[in-house]
């Protein structure tokens, strides 16, 4: 069962893994540096709730699916392609769009937010971020590799009951994970 488990190898590959920069740490980075490390953080549950629903699908054998099909994998691969050219736009559409704020600040222009909608305004982008970070884990193919490739090596040989292992070495990782993400946060924020 979780004695199973290759920890002394896990746990240094895992590290490894999860401090990679990838899609999702550069996702994290970029909210920590656009809206401060707090909001970045919990923005980040929704990657690990993309993550666990990841863990759950390959415990149950989906893994095994995915790996062995090609077009499926290809599928998820370019849907993440293309929302990462989504967001990268529309990164560069509110970077314009900034500097036009600017301008209208400096002439006076603009008109000053009514009472309430800042809070209104923070709890929406925290929403919003959250989508971000589950949209780009679920579509992201290193992800899917990661889970169904990765996690399944430090399961001893002759294991009988794989799922339980994966499941406690998926929440592992994610965990790990989250102490990356972190840091990736704090490196955005400052």
């Amino acid at each position: 069962m979780v004695s199973d488990i290759e920890w002394a190898a896990f746990l240094p590959s895992a590290l490894l893994l999860a401090a990679t920069p990838g899609a999702n740490q550069l996702l994290i980075l970029r909210n920590g540096l656009r809206h401060g490390p707090r909001p970045a953080i919990s923005a980040s549950i929704g990657r690990f709730a993309a993550f666990a629903l990841m863990v759950v699908a390959v415990a149950a054998g989906l893994g095994a699916v995915l790996t062995a099909s090609e077009v499926a994998f290809n599928a998820v691969k370019w849907c993440g392609v293309a929302y990462l050219l989504w967001l990268g736009g529309r990164t560069m559409l509110t970077a314009v769009r900034k500097d036009t704020v600017q301008g209208q600040k400096e002439t006076g222009t603009r008109r000053a937010p009514a009472e309430g909608t800042q809070e209104r305004g923070a709890e929406l982008a925290s929403w919003r971020l959250a989508r971000q970070e589950f949209i780009v884990a679920a579509s992201n193919p290193k992800a899917v590799i990661l889970f169904t490739v990765f996690l399944p090596q430090f399961l001893a040989d002759g294991a009988e009951d794989v799922t339980s292992p994966l499941l406690v070495l998926g929440a592992v990782y994610i965990g790990v994970e989250f102490c990356c993400a972190c840091g990736y946060a704090a490196l955005g924020g400052g």
